[in-house]
């Protein structure tokens, strides 16, 4: 067993998550690889998207997933008030969609978009798609979980998108 202490040693930075050492929490954060899904819902004032990386499966019966906006998002009300949504998880190669759904990316404009029978924006092409019908809302602190209930999904063989370290690249075998 070795002490808290003697983990400095290893180059291990211990520290408690606070408002002064936020960057090296978002480090240690992403030093988890995640995979990269754009999220889709039409809104009053139309089709909306946003790029995302907190997805995850929560059950398989019933089919559950969710992801977690931000509650400072200018999209989250629309997202959380949004009756049906769509993931759509990207392939490798695919950052270019990632790109138009951050902040200030041109979102839909060029891009190949088809409406589902629910009114939902979709995007032809992705690695997978999860269409949902939302399911709960969960308070989380400055985010809300969302679930959703699958209720079609496209698919597609292929590599993923990764991130991770605040860089795009590929899963490598």
């Amino acid at each position: 067993m070795i002490a808290a202490n003697d983990s400095q040693r290893s180059g291990e930075a211990v520290f408690l998550p606070e408002a002064e050492n936020h960057r090296a929490y978002r480090n240690a954060l992403g030093s988890f690889t995640t995979g990269v899904t754009v999220v889709t819902a039409m809104s009053p004032s139309g089709p909306i998207g946003m790029t995302v990386n907190s997805f995850a499966s929560v059950s398989l019966d019933p089919p559950l997933v969710l992801w977690s906006p931000a509650k400072n998002s200018s999209k989250h009300d629309a997202f959380a008030n949004a009756s049906h949504f769509a993931i759509h998880v990207l392939g490798a190669g695919q950052d270019h969609l990632s790109a138009a759904f951050t902040r200030g990316g041109a979102a839909f404009d060029g891009l190949e978009v088809e409406i589902n029978p629910q009114g939902v924006p979709v995007l032809p092409g992705t690695l997978a798609r999860f269409e949902c019908m939302q399911q709960a809302l969960h308070d989380a602190g400055d985010h809300t979980i969302i679930i959703g209930r699958v209720t079609r999904v496209a698919h597609r063989q292929g590599d993923p998108l990764c991130f991770s370290q605040g860089r795009f690249g590929r899963f490598a075998v």
